[in-house]
Formats: C-alpha cells, structure tokens, sequence
C-alpha cells in the first residue's frame, strides 16, 4: 500500500521555482528611529517617494527617519461644519424666514414635550391576560 501513495507538496506557499534569471528591481533600504528609541529599517523600490514617518513595529509610535529628512508641511483647510455647507446653500435670510416660518407652525399646533407626544401617538398596549 505504501508504493501506492499520492506524493505531493502539500498546500501552502511553497515554490519550486529557483530564482535564476530573475532580475530583482533595485532597492533601497530606509532607516527609521522611533521615540523609545526602537531602531528599525524598510526596504523600498529605489524609484519609491521615500515617506519621512513610518509606524514602529514594535511599539507603534511613530517613528522619523535616521537621516533627518522631515517632510514638505501641507496646507491644510479648514474642517468643513455643516454650518458651512448650510451656508453655501442658503443664505442668512433665507434661513431666518425658514425658521420664522417653522416657529409660527409650532405656535399654531401648541407644541409638546417628547413625552406628550409619545403618549399621544402610541397606541394603548393591549391588556395581558
């Protein structure tokens, strides 16, 4: 029974292929310190845009690149609010008729509480037997 076993490579990632003729890109390698002064070094395509920050593998802080080279500070913009994007739409008068026009509607229907609402709105649970 034994001459009679399948014979394979299991699964995985194993690979069989030798690596001759194979021309690897060029590489560079990039070294980074993080503030616990954790040493640690990235491999990049030498073509690559080299990043000034990297995450620590050990500790996950942020770490700054050995040579020293600190990146170009990006103009950021402001946080949009929704204020803002209200503001785009509509105009300042326009906005102070739409909510006189809401508070008039809520002063004609005599407005209430949540809770008179939900009560008035709910319908009465059915008695338990």
């Amino acid at each position: 029974m034994a001459d009679r076993s399948l014979r394979g490579s299991g699964l995985g990632s194993k690979s069989f292929e030798d690596e001759v003729g194979v021309d690897f890109a060029p590489r560079q390698e990039v070294g980074f310190d993080c503030p616990q002064g954790h040493h640690f070094e990235m491999i990049f395509a030498e073509e690559a845009e080299l990043p000034t920050v990297w995450e620590c593998p050990r500790c996950g802080q942020e770490a700054s690149r050995s040579d020293g080279s600190v990146g170009e500070v990006k103009e950021t913009k402001p946080a949009r609010t929704h204020w803002d994007m209200l503001l785009e739409r509509r105009s300042l008068a326009d906005l102070e008729e739409l909510l006189s026009e809401r508070l008039e509607e809520v002063r004609t229907t005599g407005a209430v509480s949540t809770d008179e609402y939900m009560r008035r709105t709910t319908p009465p649970s059915k008695k338990q037997r």
